[in-house]
């Protein structure tokens, strides 16, 4: 080993570098391209331009006068290391919660005002359903004979749509075309007739007697009759009064009262008691007549009586005078 190596106590030969030549330490390097002596000291105040990693680790140390670093003080502690909030940041989130609590109790509380108005709501819909006045009075024997009355209409109407195709068949057929025309015409003219009351009319029907008790009988109540009895099918009406004044019912027919309980028909004065004989189903015009809330209870409540009885061949021999029409004519 050399003496070199001796002196470093590496071992090994220390690696040649761009050294200075050796010289006295107060004397300058005379080569020409040298650098300053004092750009090489460590302990220089200021960084050269040209070196960036001296400015990068000379950041946040602050130089003391005698030209070194001081690197024995201790950092400033940041407030979220020592765990201390600051006092605003507090009173801001105590002010956010209380805030979030303000709005879900009002949610809440709007939740429930609509849940209770629903259920309230709710439950006053099914007691109205529930108890319906009209259902609860109908006794099972007054339901059926209304089924039964409304099945009734629904056949007569079959019965009249049948017959008016057959009619209309016959008409367009080519050799009864002719007097298939001529009978329906005639039909058409006696039931017109009938319905005008200017023909009289024969068939089952209902005889309905009214008696008068402490109250004579309204001219109301046989209105109220007349219209249940047109609404079952009746086809044919008269009424008849204690005296036998006799007047037919037709669409035009009024009533009103009269003087010492007596009934005015058509202009025609009658006295009771009276007596309505209709042509039609006597099943059905029955049923509309014993209804409850109908023109019998409306009569037994006044104190008076209705009789009802069926009529295999009602007749209805009263007749109306023809009507003289002076503005209406028929559409060609």
């Amino acid at each position: 080993m050399s003496d070199e190596q001796t002196e470093t106590g590496t071992g090994w030969p220390e690696p040649a570098g761009p050294g200075r030549p050796a010289g006295p330490a107060s004397e300058p390097d005379p080569r020409p391209d040298a650098p300053d002596p004092d750009e090489l000291s460590p302990l220089a105040p200021e960084a050269s331009p040209e070196s960036p990693g001296r400015e990068r680790s000379g950041e946040g140390v602050e130089p003391v006068e005698d030209g070194t670093v001081d690197l024995s003080g201790p950092a400033p502690e940041r407030p979220e290391a020592s765990g201390e909030a600051p006092a605003d940041a507090g009173a801001a989130a105590e002010s956010s919660a209380a805030a979030g609590r303000s709005r879900v109790s009002a949610a809440s509380v709007m939740i429930a005002a609509l849940l209770a108005l629903l259920g309230f709501t709710l439950v006053v819909q099914l007691k109205t359903t529930s108890t319906d006045p009209a259902s609860g009075a109908t006794r099972q024997e007054d339901l059926v004979r209304i089924l039964s009355d409304l099945d009734a209409r629904e056949n007569r109407l079959r019965q009249d749509i049948a017959s008016l195709e057959e009619s209309q068949r016959q008409l367009r057929s080519g050799e009864q075309g002719r007097q298939a025309a001529l009978d329906e015409a005639t039909r058409r003219a006696d039931e017109l007739g009938i319905l005008a009351g200017t023909l009289p009319a024969t068939g089952p029907g209902l005889s309905v007697r009214f008696e008068a008790g402490g109250e004579p009988i309204k001219a109301s109540r046989v209105l109220d009759a007349v219209q249940e009895l047109r609404g079952a099918g009746a086809e044919a009406m008269q009424i008849a009064g204690g005296d036998r004044a006799t007047a037919r019912i037709i669409a035009s027919t009024y009533f009103l009262d009269g003087e010492n309980g007596s009934l005015m028909v058509d202009g025609r004065r009658l006295t009771g008691p009276y007596t309505i004989t209709v042509i039609g189903d006597p099943a059905t015009m029955r049923t509309a007549l014993n209804i409850p809330g109908g023109v019998v209870a409306s009569v037994q409540g006044d104190g008076g009586n209705v009789i009802v009885e069926d009529r295999e061949a009602a007749e209805v021999s009263a007749l109306h005078a023809p009507i003289k029409l002076e503005h209406a004519r028929p559409v060609s």
